[in-house]
């Protein structure tokens, strides 16, 4: 019979956790379930919903969790797990030192139900010991960048343009999961993505949801949330004429045989699934039409995943880059959760930028072709993955083009470095035994950075063009060079920020050269001319902010929590 732990009011349970703090007292953890269903199913959950934080062998995201119920009572992981928020904003010391350690609130799982955390908690129970913590050496970088990015006098005007429906379930922040903006190539965008599932097209500002993939798939997950949904999207050049779109999106593991897979004593946390959509009818104000599915691709857990997909928007037709579709791939947590093999590698999938020629039909599968100017296509016979473009990134945010021709990708860090990282074809990024322009022990502690070799030219790593360090910000939001003509103070910048904090950054195009670093500035947005933050903007600490370019190369910004659209009307110096 599973045993239940009890729900006591907040107050209460409060006042008793104090209490055994101060006592010194060990959790009693004789109601938590110990019948082997039980855990099993809480070991399945914690894959879906927790491994993309969460790890028993180093804190990741959050911190790593092996020890917990010989630490706290299971009430308190109960009541933590469904509203965080709320008991950081108690008082609560535990909760409070870890918000200052990570500087995130966990998201709520206040949707789960009591049996669904208890399971959890049942898991983590069989994980009694502490991962043991090793002494930074003297090599440890503790400010890997010492010199803080300088504020600019740049001052960009911003103007509301729409907000998205809430797709929260709960009615909590964030209320929406929108990350992309993009828009057909015949010009009727603007396009805006929420990861919970929808599709948005804007009409006169108005959005109308154009596809929504729970109906288009039946498998279709957006658990645990993070990087896990509707991840993707991607008009063909030529739609107009033949109704081609491409999605990326994530289903249960074992909803089909994968296309790129591990060992079996790995489990897979979920699928990503790149599809191909033909609708006969371009113009509709909603998608309609059928899906062939390209390849689908385990993961580890369910962060880093395939958020990233997009046609070279300079290539034209007749040009060898026409028609091809890139992808990125994130490495999904295997280097966290101790599969630093399945990263860095020319034959495998994870942590790569993929280049596919969607009409071809010479992979492995038959689904899609390899173009013939990859760097690796030419290697035949060999045990290089042809379909990859680039490698070593741990997650590829954003690949976008500079007007001359330059293609750029963001990479996510994990613990120290933020990075744009300028793409040659077959070059190695790094990723895991680099991180930015320092090294990292894969193996070892991932919080903690080291300087380069001396003899580092033997590794023959590419790295990035601009890079900032975690004193700045948390993860980077690739944005785009600036390509329209309205706002001349932004012409040669590439502008991007950071995603939780909502920093706003640029860099000169013309800085960006193969093995120097361009100068990162901040700059200032004002609504009706007073200067806010966009944390001021959407009210809360974490802002997940995102960027997105129009038809005419003029900029958005998009705020997550609120759901909000702004253009970017006005730019000068004050």
């Amino acid at each position: 019979m599973k045993k239940k732990i009890s729900i006591i009011s907040f107050t209460v349970f409060i006042s008793l956790y104090f209490i055994s703090c101060k006592s010194g007292n060990t959790p009693d953890t004789s109601a938590i379930a110990t019948d082997s269903a039980t855990i099993a199913m809480g070991e399945s959950s914690f894959i879906q919903k927790c491994s993309g934080c969460h790890n028993f062998r180093g804190d990741g995201i959050g911190p790593q969790l092996g020890g917990i119920t010989t630490e706290v009572s299971a009430d308190w992981i109960q009541h933590f797990i469904m509203d965080p928020k709320k008991i950081i904003e108690s008082g609560d010391e535990r909760a409070q030192a870890l918000f200052k350690k990570f500087h995130a609130v966990m998201p709520s799982f206040a949707a789960s139900t009591n049996d669904e955390i208890n399971e959890i908690i049942a898991f983590l129970n069989t994980h009694k010991q502490r991962a043991p913590e090793t002494k930074p050496d003297s090599n440890t970088l503790k400010n890997p960048i010492q010199k803080p990015i300088e504020l600019s006098n740049l001052v960009v005007g911003l103007e509301l343009v729409t907000q998205i429906p809430p797709s929260s379930d709960s009615g909590k922040l964030p209320l929406t999961r929108i990350t992309k903006f993009d828009y057909q190539p015949n010009k009727t965008g603007p396009f805006i993505l929420d990861l919970r599932g929808k599709l948005y097209k804007l009409n006169n500002s108005r959005p109308a949801v154009y596809m929504d993939m729970a109906k288009m798939e039946s498998k279709f997950i957006r658990e645990p949330g993070l990087a896990t949904g509707f991840g993707s999207f991607a008009f063909h050049p030529e739609f107009s004429q033949n109704g081609l779109l491409y999605t990326t999106h994530t289903e249960p593991s074992g909803s089909a045989k994968a296309d790129f897979s591990f060992a079996d004593s790995i489990k897979p946390a979920l699928q990503w699934v790149l599809t191909e959509w033909k609708t006969d009818q371009p113009g509709a104000a909603s998608f309609s039409g059928k899906g062939r599915e390209l390849f689908r691709v385990d993961m580890v857990s369910g962060i880093h995943g395939v958020q990233e997909i997009t046609f070279n928007p300079l290539a034209k037709k007749g040009d060898a880059d026409y028609g091809l579709l890139y992808i990125g791939i994130g490495d999904g947590g295997a280097v966290e959760n101790g599969y630093a093999s399945l990263a860095h590698s020319q034959e495998k999938i994870w942590g790569t930028v993929l280049r596919i020629d969607p009409a071809g039909r010479n992979s492995n599968n038959g689904q899609y072709g390899i173009p013939p100017g990859n760097p690796f296509a030419k290697n035949h016979g060999g045990k290089t993955l042809d379909e990859i473009y680039a490698y070593g990134f741990r997650n590829p945010h954003r690949i976008t083009w500079s007007r001359s021709g330059q293609m750029l990708v963001c990479n996510i860090g994990h613990s120290n470095i933020e990075s744009i990282n300028l793409i040659l074809p077959g070059h190695d990024y790094g990723w895991p035994i680099r991180e930015g322009n320092f090294v990292l022990n894969p193996y070892g502690d991932l919080t903690r950075v080291y300087p380069l070799p001396p003899d580092d030219s033997m590794y023959h790593v590419t790295y990035p063009v601009a890079e900032y360090d975690h004193d700045e910000g948390k993860a980077i939001s690739g944005g785009y060079e600036y390509w329209g003509n309205a706002l001349p103070a932004l012409k040669g910048k590439y502008l991007f920020g950071d995603i939780p904090k909502g920093r706003l950054f640029y860099i000169d195009i013309a800085d960006i050269k193969p093995g120097s670093q361009a100068t990162i500035k901040e700059w200032k947005v004002t609504i009706n001319g007073v200067v806010k933050t966009l944390t001021e903007l959407c009210g809360t600490d974490r802002v997940d902010l995102h960027f997105g370019r129009d038809d005419h190369g003029e900029l958005y910004i998009l705020t997550k929590p609120d759901g909000k659209i702004y253009k970017m009307v006005s730019a000068g110096t004050k």
